[in-house]
């Protein structure tokens, strides 16, 4: 049951990042692709989460999650105070 759980938020980050991207791709508001990108980046710390539980027991990697969840925070802080033009 977890692993379909784990599977399910990385799939569902990833259909938010594709419908945020189409959007921006069909506006050109700046705000929905700093919101893309942000979610891509949740898509990613989806991956590695499904990939530190499930794949590499062994290992932790914690630690880059945790980055790259940061990082993708981030990138939608800066699109909002860069702001948007429209």
């Amino acid at each position: 049951m977890v692993k379909l759980i784990f599977l399910l938020c990385a799939l569902t980050s990833f259909a938010c990042t594709w419908m945020l991207l189409r959007a921006y791709l069909r506006s050109r508001a700046r705000l929905l692709m700093w919101s893309a990108l942000c979610f891509a980046g949740l898509t990613a710390n989806n991956v590695l989460l499904v990939l530190d539980r499930l794949v590499f027991t062994g290992m932790d990697l914690s630690t880059w999650r945790l980055v790259l969840a940061l990082l993708a925070v981030l990138l939608l802080v800066t699109g909002q105070v860069l702001g948007d033009d429209r």
